[in-house]
């Protein structure tokens, strides 16, 4: 399975934002942009011209390095959601919201998405009691996923836990954490998604 094992602080001062990639630790003074508010590299604090194909390459790398998908992938998402009803772009941030391993990574039971991941490959949950171990499986509406039992007590989902106070799971998963259990109440719309991109910039990249 592919995945990006690269120090993912660069991804963040690559697009000149915080993609919270390291759970808490980018919230502490350790984080990388709050060190180095620049690009990586040896012409990171150069003047960049910004046409408008950067603007959207940019915007495009960001809700790909965001929900941690690889370029092939996220082309694939873009095809689907172009053959879907609606509008498109909200369609493709429907579909990465609604992955597993985002899931998981919204209720609070894991710091990070790339945790989330870890653990949903590692078979620790159950959609409709049913084991899945694919980060990408995508949850539909009234879909319970439920921590196994085995799995129950393991330390990193109880220090997730504890450290989720400040972050707020969405209104469109019913999430109890103590019975380790979440419920897809709905399916999001664009106004319940609260990742930071403009997709219409991606649609009109993929447009060309």
């Amino acid at each position: 399975m592919a995945r990006y094992i690269g120090p993912v602080c660069k991804l963040c001062r690559r697009e000149r934002t915080k993609l919270f990639l390291k759970g808490a630790r980018c919230e502490s003074s350790k984080c990388g942009m709050e060190r180095k508010p620049y690009p990586p590299g040896e012409h990171g604090r150069g003047r960049v011209r910004e046409t408008q194909y950067l603007i959207q390459l940019r915007e495009k790398q960001k809700a790909r390095r965001i929900y941690g998908v690889l370029e092939a992938q996220f082309r694939n998402y873009y095809k689907a959601a172009a053959k879907q009803r609606g509008i498109t772009g909200e369609n493709l941030l429907r579909m990465l919201e609604t992955r597993l391993d985002n899931i998981v990574y919204r209720s609070g039971l894991a710091e990070s998405r790339s945790q989330a991941r870890q653990l949903v490959s590692h078979a620790h949950f159950l959609v409709n009691g049913r084991r899945v171990n694919v980060p990408s499986y995508r949850v539909k509406q009234n879909d319970v996923v439920t921590l196994r039992e085995r799995s129950q007590e393991l330390l990193v989902i109880q220090h997730a836990i504890d450290t989720a106070g400040q972050r707020t799971s969405p209104e469109w998963i019913d999430v109890d954490r103590d019975r380790r259990q979440i419920t897809i109440t709905e399916l999001p719309n664009r106004s319940q998604i609260d990742t930071q991109v403009q997709e219409q910039l991606i649609v009109e990249l993929y447009s060309k």
